[in-house]
């Protein structure tokens, strides 16, 4: 999976989406930098399986202190986050 910012983004909203849907919830207008826990979008459960498809998804185990809303509570954040840490533009 490329590593560009626009398709980190496109990536994770669409996992965003899809787990919303799953759910009975349309997450197809969440905005970049909405907080995700606080939309009421996903579950616990969801934000669970999404914070584990991102680590598997670009190869990127997460530390116990780095799972948190800075790093990990809007698609922005998670983008930026994993960017950073991977030394990726």
């Amino acid at each position: 999976m490329k590593l560009d910012r626009p398709s980190v983004k496109a990536a994770i909203r669409t996992k965003v989406i899809e787990l919303a849907k799953a759910l009975g919830m349309d997450a197809s207008e969440i905005g970049d930098d909405d907080i995700i826990p606080a939309t009421g979008l996903l579950d616990s459960a969801s934000i669970l399986e999404l914070v584990v498809w991102y680590e598997q998804t670009y190869e990127f185990p997460l530390k116990q202190d780095e799972i948190n809303i800075d790093n990990l509570g809007s698609i922005n954040a998670m983008t930026e986050f994993l960017l950073s840490r991977k030394g990726a533009q």
